[in-house]
């Protein structure tokens, strides 16, 4: 009886969380069907097959190539994303020095500026240091963009960890940064998890930072797709869009579904504070 009472109590949740996951799959899936199905316009115009993938495949510098200039961009925007707020979430949680909490509230107001107001100056920036029109310069943008969240991320993370574990790594003879390499990376592995994974995702499906910085054969493969579905006489090819989407989906959604669990420790990391 009482194992029935707990199963229809927990009912309404099995529902709701059954339907917000429908919600969300079911735009996947239809793309994914799609992708593979007959449509006018396409490569794939009778029956089932991956006409719509060879036009990916061989568009213009070719899909690899589209693939590989979206995975130096994104690579970059990790590093730099995981070092700077690493170290900035360090020196915000264990350090104090003056303007501390007014240099973080200025830190987190850069969220709340559009980024695409701040394009035309990091062009600008890009050609004096001589990275316009390149992938590193792409994703040193994007992890400036980045950098704001990933550092309140960091931060609290860092907090969540016992002081002591620092103090003890300090009295064996570490110094400040030995500390933080030694032990406390290992103890906020859910929270660079987390940074890295979010910026990941914003760099590898952005499309108005490398549409403003790169063109040619630097275009990641979110770019090329745009050029790519636009045809002969104004007709849009929605095979080869939805195909091209298809792509760029799946190593998102494998790369969650790896380090899912690790993501969800680090947002709670610093609810667990205390």
């Amino acid at each position: 009886m009482n194992r029935l009472t707990k199963g229809l109590t927990r009912t309404p949740f099995y529902v709701l969380t059954g339907g917000l996951g429908i919600l969300f799959l079911y735009p996947i899936l239809w793309t994914a069907i799609s992708s593979v199905s007959p449509q006018p316009g396409s490569a794939q115009v009778d029956g089932f097959g991956l006409g719509n993938y060879e036009t990916v495949l061989h568009y213009q510098a070719g899909l690899w190539a589209y693939l590989g200039n979206s995975l130096v961009i994104s690579a970059t925007a990790v590093v730099v994303t995981l070092v700077a707020s690493t170290l900035g979430g360090y020196a915000f949680a264990r350090f104090t020095f003056p303007g501390k909490n007014l240099l973080f509230l200025l830190t987190l107001a850069i969220l709340m500026v559009p980024y695409a107001t701040l394009l035309i100056p990091l062009m600008t920036w890009l050609k004096a240091i001589h990275l316009n029109n390149t992938l590193v310069g792409v994703g040193l943008v994007l992890a400036v963009f980045q950098l704001p969240f990933a550092t309140f991320m960091m931060r609290i993370s860092f907090e969540a960890i016992p002081k002591e574990m620092e103090e003890a790594a300090l009295v064996d003879g570490c110094g400040s940064f030995s500390a933080l390499r030694r032990v406390l990376l290992h103890a906020v592995k859910p929270g660079l998890i987390t940074v890295g994974l979010f910026a990941f995702l914003a760099a590898w499906n952005d499309f108005m930072v490398p549409l403003f910085l790169v063109g040619g054969d630097n275009q990641p493969l979110p770019l090329a797709m745009v050029n790519m579905r636009q045809q002969v006489m104004g007709v849009i090819d929605y095979g080869a869009t939805q195909a091209g989407v298809v792509i760029l989906t799946v190593p998102c959604v494998l790369l969650f579904l790896v380090l899912q669990r690790h993501y969800v420790n680090g947002f709670m990391s610093g609810a667990l504070k205390g």
